[in-house]
């Protein structure tokens, strides 16, 4: 059964129209100028709206991964890569992170601003009552191989609410986006949880209410049915500063493609399982996963840092320093220094042996390649997933389970980007053009007329992969 939310807070507070009239963009294609519309931002780059340019010159804009192209106005992060800057609803990413917990930034991002005592405790108070999952729906897991990756069962999972919460899917009512709202954050936890235990044969936990939300977490993920289970609170406060540095990142890969998703009236479930499987890629979420087999790697090998660090410099090895350089961060990435320091806290009360050698050796690596000017120079500096990995592990999480961390801890950004964009008056489904280079205009020929040399058949030339020896179902 489902419970009905109050009246939520407003989406987002009130802000200056960023679509001033005034203060136009000029541009001027095979003589022809046209004006283009100013979008004002309050901290950052305008933007210009380039929306017209088709239906005026016959051209499209080409941004290939979308390094220099605004899809949207949002209220919600904002990053000044050069700075090394990161704030949520203006708040700095240092402050958060020492003062502030998961779930109230959680808060802060949904609906805008930080909440008193009456309007947090009525969230976790519908959080705690939503924990649980429909008995039937633990079917729904059993049904996956417990060997499978992670992230694939979970975004299964997130879509598969949807069957269960049908009175949710409509994005534009706001008691059922407000009630799948609740869900998401309740639900996803217990998820995580029950996928890490099933992997390792064992039962699934019941929530426990009265524990706090991280706290929790950590003991559905790791108690036992028949013993009580003490956590450290240090360990509790650490996983909550990393879930807080990985609450929303303004318009990632992820994100926008939560945004695109929802922007055809998805339902926010749909939205975010196919965040989710944006995350699963390698070169978005799996960045922590590949720095720990790069420390492994050197460990195992007894290789120097001095040594690696050569390597990487010497592009013919096909070495790389994984962990460090980012899209947006030119400067160091702010949470990667908030994520250092939390590295050694946790590590002195759990780590020893391993995980202290393999942190001393992210250091070395650190300092050798902040004092090279090859990385310098390239603006090369450790990000958030140089350390993270290192204290996951050392709090006992597999290494597949390490992306999923990072899903429970965007959940709340993509929850505020959906429904940001679902309120926006500007919002329109997402369309992207393209420039098309492909073939011109041709003719079908029959199969019986085709010639078969590699000049007219190209698929010869290209290698595709024989199948024939497939013989699973």
């Amino acid at each position: 059964m489902t419970s009905a939310p109050a009246t939520p807070p407003a989406e987002q507070p009130e802000a200056q129209d960023s679509r001033a009239a005034d203060g136009p963009g000029l541009l001027t294609v095979d003589g022809q100028t046209m004006e283009l519309a100013r979008s004002f931002a309050t901290d950052g780059s305008d933007g210009l709206e380039v929306g017209k340019l088709l239906g005026t010159t016959g051209l499209v804009t080409l941004d290939p991964g979308f390094t220099n192209t605004a899809s949207c106005t949002s209220q919600i992060t904002y990053i000044d890569g050069a700075a090394g800057i990161l704030r949520y609803r203006g708040y700095p990413i240092e402050e958060l992170a020492k003062s502030s917990t998961f779930a109230e930034v959680a808060y802060l991002l949904i609906y805008g601003d930080l909440p008193d005592r009456e309007s947090f405790e009525r969230m976790e108070r519908r959080i705690a009552r939503h924990r649980l999952l429909h008995e039937d729906f633990l079917s729904f897991f059993t049904s996956f191989p417990s060997s499978g990756h992670p992230m694939a069962i979970l975004q299964a999972g997130i879509a598969g609410l949807a069957t269960y919460y049908e009175d949710t899917l409509n994005p534009h009512d706001p008691y059922e986006r407000e009630l799948a709202t609740i869900l998401l954050l309740a639900k996803m936890p217990t998820m995580i949880s029950y996928i890490a235990r099933r992997a390792i044969g064992l039962p699934l936990l019941y929530p426990e209410p009265k524990r706090g939300y991280v706290e929790d977490f950590i003991r559905m993920t790791f108690g036992m049915p028949y013993q009580s289970y003490e956590i450290d609170p240090a360990v509790v406060r650490a996983l909550d500063m990393l879930l807080i540095l990985h609450a929303d990142h303004e318009q990632n890969c992820s994100t926008s493609t939560v945004r695109l998703v929802g922007s055809a009236d998805a339902n926010m479930y749909a939205s975010v399982a196919a965040g989710v499987g944006a995350l699963s890629g390698p070169l978005h979420g799996g960045a922590n996963e590949a720095v720990l087999r790069m420390l492994d790697m050197i460990q195992t090998s007894g290789m120097s840092t001095s040594e690696f660090v050569r390597k990487v410099k010497d592009k013919e090895d096909g070495v790389r320093l994984m962990g460090f350089g980012h899209r947006v961060y030119k400067n160091y990435d702010p949470r990667a220094a908030i994520v250092k320091e939390t590295a050694h806290d946790v590590l002195a009360r759990l780590g020893g042996g391993e995980g202290d050698r393999k942190l001393e050796i992210a250091m070395e690596l650190e300092e050798a390649a902040l004092k090279d000017d090859y990385f310098v120079s390239r603006k090369l500096y450790p990000n958030v997933d140089f350390y993270t990995g290192l204290i996951y592990q050392a709090m006992g999480f597999p290494t597949k389970m390490f992306t999923p961390l990072f899903a429970l801890g965007r959940l709340p950004g993509w929850i505020a980007q959906f429904r940001e964009m679902i309120a926006d008056p500007a919002k329109r489904i997402g369309r992207p053009r393209q420039v098309y280079n492909g073939s011109t205009e041709r003719h079908y020929v029959a199969m019986h007329r085709r010639r078969h040399d590699e000049e007219y058949y190209p698929a010869t030339r290209t290698g595709v992969p024989s199948l024939d020896r497939v013989t699973r179902v």
